[in-house]
């Protein structure tokens, strides 16, 4: 089974890291692609915030060295300012910029951003084609199957920027409308894929190697983009590779992994945004990694409480020594 590729860039296994707004930062980016993420997309970036020179949003910008390839991914519906955006994308090192035509979220949709996009196919195009004509680096769509059931329109949406030049194409099998409920529709996924000759990557309910396999079997993707089981369990990338590659069923890690990726998580984000935000951001990170633990329960009470690195790690101290994990 061939390695996907999306351009120029060529991936190392199939499983790729979706865009996910708090989580798929640079501090969890650099975590999934030292675990096996064959590539990392960046939560979504606002591109009138780029053309405004929102502080922020350009920090969101960031790249480490260890994380390509990478993708970083916009909002917005207006050519123009996307195509601008594109270039200070690129400029910040970015190997793909991914066009954000999916989020499902009221306050993302009602600017017409989003999965509104999915609505007017022939903007939806010009975007793809402004950018593409600004940038060296390959671009991308995601997409869902449509707005709602009435309107699975998606593999119109695919051609339309297939043929404004975009390089690849991820598509979330539920509508707007089912936000993350229901199954992914798999047969829906599989009409973009036969409607265009660019890469398609399926997304939605990836849990594990089989129903990666069984997404890359049904719908004839190339590659599979994860994204809510990612979170708390980076291991995941190289559990889908190795299955998808030899059939190999990697091991869950054990509670001393989940515990020692939690404080690296948090490292990471002390770095990046300070103690006073990452320990904030970490609460709801940590739920994820302990996830399933003796007394999870308990030790999310106390990771609430916490208000630095230094509180956060004597917590899980003490978890490990009332377990027995500790030497």
């Amino acid at each position: 089974m061939k390695k996907p590729v999306i351009g120029s860039v060529k991936l190392d296994g199939w499983a790729v890291l979706a865009p996910m707004a708090g989580v798929s930062d640079l501090a969890y980016r650099v975590i999934a692609r030292k675990l096996g993420a064959a590539m990392t997309t960046a939560e979504m970036v606002s591109s009138r915030g780029l053309y405004y020179k929102n502080e922020k949003t350009e920090e969101m910008l960031k790249i480490a060295p260890d994380e390509h390839p990478v993708a970083l991914q916009l909002f917005g519906n207006q050519a123009e300012i996307m195509a601008l955006a594109a270039k200070e994308v690129e400029e910040a090192g970015a190997d793909v910029i991914d066009i954000n035509m999916g989020c499902p979220m009221q306050k993302v949709v009602k600017n017409g951003d989003g999965c509104s996009m999915m609505k007017d196919i022939d903007n939806s195009a010009k975007v793809v084609e402004a950018m593409v004509k600004a940038v060296k680096v390959p671009v991308t769509v995601k997409m869902r199957i449509g707005w709602d059931r009435e309107n699975l329109n998606s593999p119109e949406l695919a051609k339309a920027v297939e043929a404004a030049g975009a390089s690849a194409i991820t598509v979330h099998g539920r509508t707007r409308e089912e936000m993350y409920s229901g199954k992914a529709d798999l047969d829906a996924i599989r009409k973009v894929v036969e409607a265009v000759k660019i890469p398609v990557f399926g997304n939605g309910d990836i849990v594990d190697g089989p129903s990666a396999k069984k997404m890359m079997e049904e719908t004839g993707c190339v590659g599979v983009a994860i994204g809510r089981a990612a979170w708390g369990n980076p291991w995941i990338f190289n559990a889908v590779n190795k299955y998808l590659e030899s059939g190999e069923t990697v091991e869950e890690p054990s509670w001393e992994m989940r515990l020692s990726m939690a404080r690296t998580h948090l490292g990471n984000l002390v770095k990046e945004k300070g103690e006073y935000t990452a320990i904030r951001e970490m609460r709801a990170h940590a739920s994820h990694y302990f996830h399933g633990l003796p007394k999870a329960t308990a030790l999310r009470r106390e990771i609430m409480k916490c208000e630095s690195e230094g509180t956060f790690n004597q917590v899980v101290d003490l978890y490990e020594e009332e377990l027995g994990l500790s030497e």
